[in-house]
């Protein structure tokens, strides 16, 4: 199993290699990103620090094959320098050959801990991918909301220079007062001024989507696509469920823990030999006197010897040292698990306020604010309120179509924080929830 998950992740790896670090879309492309999967494709093949994890990855993958290996052999050569005689005759030089063989076990221990510790850096990748495809879809939503709100501010400008020229033909006809001209005036600088901040606003949100997806432009990107929006409900007991069995956070510390008990495995095997088989081989002249027997036969000799593990001290300590590290671990996982599931029911919660925010706006006050701005303007042309009340309306009209929009915002970003979260990429598709 071990051997098909190193062999299936450096294939995976070599691909990804290809088209993840260095394929940088750059140049136009960047300026021309409008809808979110654009932004999350440019961010997956371009973000810095998600490429740092993924070098790190393979970091770690690379050393499951160091781990199965055997030490390199030895060889060894000696020359004697005063030549020892021999009855087979004198000997000149010594040829050996070592190789050492680590105790049974050893080696699929350590290489336990090399292949957890990749599994572990492989879901420490993914992490880090949903982490940065939250704050690109959680920074795209605001984007989306800056234009919105633009676009908004932009109408009701155009609303209040109707209502200016309402105040003035009221004016001119005497039905109404000059005040009315000049609050007109009031509100139009204020409300200029107001979209002016929303379009200075545009800059330092770019430049953080910028830092996100790796892009060097001088050139702001364009206004995003809305995207579809469509109020869904999520099951708490599910999600939160999802995000245990789902949560690459989880499951790397489930990893982290198992290199631990291999790494156990691996301090108790100190405790044993390792062994070395060898051969040396010494050349040897023929015999000074005539007629020995085995005269310039070379001895070859097989040996075998074992290291002796006599300081227990330092192998107790590596024991306890797993032990100790075993314990952290899980002790971490618990603790983590208790953080995101909190962390999971308050988004869970934000997530469900904005979704009745956003009903309360769609379906009574919205519609109620348009009907009172209509009745409003008709009752202000008859004279029977005046334009402050007017103007109080259009406000109302302005802040609620500003609330819902944000109000959807906040909905949209909270989804995306519950997707990282579950470690899911769509909550629609999670389970049916």
């Amino acid at each position: 199993m071990r051997y098909h998950f190193t062999i299936l992740t450096i294939i995976i790896l070599s691909i990804l290699s290809k088209i993840a670090p260095g394929a940088a879309i750059q140049a136009n492309n960047a300026n021309n990103l409008t809808r979110l999967e654009d932004y999350l494709e440019f961010a997956a093949l371009n973000n810095a620090g998600l490429q740092s994890i993924f070098e790190q990855w393979k970091t770690a993958v690379e050393q499951i094959p160091q781990s199965e290996s055997l030490p390199d052999p030895k060889f060894t050569y000696g020359y004697f320098i005063k030549e020892i005689e021999t009855r087979t005759g004198p000997q000149r030089q010594r040829f050996g050959l070592l190789q050492t063989f680590p105790w049974f076990g050893k080696i699929e221990a350590r290489t336990d801990v090399a292949s957890a510790n990749a599994k572990a850096a492989h879901k420490r990748y993914e992490a880090a991918k949903f982490k940065l495809f939250y704050e690109v879809k959680d920074s795209f939503y605001e984007y989306v909301y800056l234009g919105q709100a633009v676009e908004i501010a932009k109408q009701n400008l155009e609303l209040l220079k109707h209502f200016e020229e309402v105040a003035r033909t009221r004016y001119t006809a005497s039905a109404g007062s000059h005040p009315d001209i000049i609050r007109a005036q009031i509100e139009l600088a204020m409300l200029d001024n107001k979209l002016k901040t929303l379009e200075q606003m545009r800059r330092p949100l770019v430049a953080h989507l910028d830092s996100l997806l790796n892009r060097r432009s001088e050139t702001l990107l364009p206004w995003p696509e809305k995207p579809e929006y469509n109020l869904i409900k999520i099951d708490r007991s599910k999600a939160i469920a999802i995000m245990i069995a789902n949560n690459p956070q989880l499951q790397e510390l489930d990893f982290e823990l198992a290199s631990a008990k291999a790494a156990m495995e691996l301090a108790k095997k100190k405790f044993y030999p390792d062994i070395n088989i060898g051969l040396d081989w010494i050349q040897t002249d023929e015999a000074l006197s005539a007629g020995v027997r085995d005269s310039g036969k070379d001895p070859i000799i097989a040996m075998l010897s074992l290291n002796l593990p006599v300081w227990t001290d330092s192998y107790k300590a590596a024991q306890i040292q797993a032990r100790a590290q075993m314990r952290s671990r899980s002790a971490k996982k618990l603790q983590s698990q208790n953080d995101l599931a909190a962390q999971l029911e308050k988004t869970l919660f934000e997530f469900e306020d904005s979704a009745g925010k956003i009903e309360l706006y769609q379906e009574i006050l919205l519609p109620k604010a348009k009907e009172m701005l209509e009745a409003s303007e008709v009752a202000y042309r008859a004279g029977t309120i005046d334009f402050l009340s007017l103007i109080d309306a259009q406000r109302t009209l302005l802040e609620f179509n500003l609330s819902l929009e944000k109000a959807i915002t906040n909905n949209l970003q909270k989804t995306a924080q519950i997707e990282m979260l579950m470690g899911v990429d769509s909550v629609v598709f999670a389970g049916q929830i």
